[in-house]
């Protein structure tokens, strides 16, 4: 009942913010008027790229791989440099609310519309996973224990924490959208920092240390190592690390539109670039202590003599569910999953409305009169909606299923529909050619497929499995089908 009393009071103020700071009216849903503070943006950020999934599996990397998850981190903030000085600018000039605008264009309808298909493909399917995962470890860790009403017990279904999971988020979105999540991301980000500094505490406290001895007690742990810089073979060689970290912000931040929606709301050019700048080096402190969380847990396993479970992943939720930790961590732990869980998936919803209702339904073209304003209004409310009832579709599909395997193959899918996406962007930045559209759609299309060909291919035939270069590969895919396509000429908008 406490943790049901605290999700309820933790709802209420992400309601309330969106009332006090929310407006009516596409503007404010899709460009949030465009008067965001940018160190609002810039700290809200880091909650919306922090999924609850993220909030599990980071800590788990500690027992797996140690703490190479910071190369990729730092690869990570140059890729945002690069993000806020090349892409950036470009988006500003355009005036874009949808980035994929720039590929309409560029190109023509065709172009603008394949890249926002590939875009709602990969984020529902993506999305929805993270969310159903989150869900699955709420309802197994945080709302395990029975409901007592009277004489009769009552446990929380899965379908009831999804259903009311998707309502709250719809209910404080679907006025202002992305002028609301400015500020409740912000919010939630201050609870997923204090709920992880809390529970950091409470370990160095099981352990018999304070913070600080915690601290070095991490960094001389056989767990702490960071670079690896000898083994090539490695998939956690630095330069690997680094250099996958830098291709998929710019993929993954840069080509999508749930990521920089946000940092187009702020006034200019140059606080969308502070705010890239500012957020690429707080995500580096923040996942030191996600990463130390996990040695620290590593060392309460250890000394308490609890047997660890056999998924990385699961060294955080099996640890604090095992009571040992007390329930005031089981209340910080389920904020901090609610809190990363929720950031990440309202902008999703958010950036999957506008999407849909710019490039696909041209809302934004249907004219300025009153009337047609109104009619525009009415048609966001609709999609808005829509998407949250696919969103809760997709995720009682994954429970039905009910297999790892399916969701293994989303998280691949996703990551095959990046790749045509870089490949329309960097053709239509790094050249003037101008590709024949009617091929266009295909040759996103064939792109990943091929791209899977040969993935098979090279593990059947010398046991190479692709991994983050692929995304590069198929963006080079793309890239040269475009190319190949391409007759004459044609200005290049930057």
């Amino acid at each position: 009942m406490t943790i049901l009393l605290t999700v309820a009071g933790y709802f209420a103020v992400l309601l309330l913010i969106s009332r006090t700071v929310g407006r009516a009216g596409n503007d404010a849903f899709f460009r949030g008027n465009r008067q965001s503070p940018w160190p609002v943006v810039a700290f809200g950020m880091i909650g919306a790229s922090i999924s609850g999934v993220t909030f599990i599996s980071v800590p788990g990397m500690a027992r797996s791989i140690d703490m190479t998850y910071l190369q990729m981190c730092l690869g990570f903030f140059f890729g945002y440099l690069l993000v806020a000085f090349v892409l950036l600018p470009l988006y500003y000039k355009l005036q874009l609310t949808s980035i994929y605008e720039y590929l309409g264009q560029r190109f023509d309808e065709r172009g603008r519309k394949t890249g926002a298909w590939f875009f709602l493909l990969s984020k529902m399917t993506g999305a929805a996973v993270r969310l159903y995962l989150v869900c699955l470890i709420l309802q197994q860790y945080a709302f395990a224990a029975p409901i007592r009403i009277g004489a009769h017990e009552w446990r929380i279904p899965f379908v009831g924490v999804v259903l009311v999971t998707l309502l709250l988020i719809w209910l404080y979105t679907r006025r202002s959208g992305i002028r609301a999540l400015v500020w409740t991301d912000a919010f939630q980000t201050f609870c997923l920092i204090v709920a992880l500094v809390l529970i950091l505490i409470q370990a160095a406290h099981l352990l018999g240390m304070s913070f600080g001895e915690s601290m070095r007690a991490v960094m001389e742990h056989p767990n702490s190592r960071i670079f690896e810089l000898t083994d090539w073979t490695s998939r956690q060689h630095f330069v690997k690390q680094f250099l996958s970290g830098v291709f998929i912000v710019i993929v993954m931040t840069g080509l999508d539109q749930d990521m920089m929606q946000k940092n187009l709301t702020c006034r200019t050019l140059r606080d969308g670039q502070k705010d890239l700048c500012s957020y690429g080096i707080l995500f580096l402190p923040v996942n030191f202590l996600f990463l130390a969380l996990g040695v620290l847990l590593l060392m309460l396993y250890a000394k308490t003599g609890v047997a660890m479970p056999a998924a990385a992943d699961n060294l955080l939720p099996e640890f604090v569910a095992s009571g040992r930790m007390g329930t005031t961590v089981l209340v910080l732990f389920t904020i901090g999953i609610v809190a990363s869980a929720f950031s990440s998936a309202d902008s999703a919803l958010t950036a999957l409305t506008t999407s849909f209702c710019i490039d696909i339904l041209g809302i934004e073209r249907q004219g300025d009169d009153p009337a047609a304003q109104a009619r525009a209004e009415r048609v966001r409310k609709i999609v808005h909606v829509c998407m949250m009832l696919v969103f809760i579709a997709c995720i009682l599909f994954f429970k039905a299923v009910g297999s790892t395997s399916v969701i293994d193959a989303v998280y691949v899918i996703a990551s095959y529909t990046y790749g045509p996406l870089l490949g329309l962007f960097a053709f239509g930045m790094l050249t003037r050619r101008r590709p024949r559209t009617a091929y266009l759609p295909a040759i996103c299309i064939a792109a990943p497929l091929i791209c899977y060909a040969i993935d098979t291919a090279s593990v059947a035939l010398w046991g190479y499995k692709f991994g983050y270069e692929l995304l590069l590969l198929n963006g080079l895919l793309t890239f040269a089908g475009l190319w190949a396509s391409s007759v004459g000429r044609k200005p290049v908008l930057t």
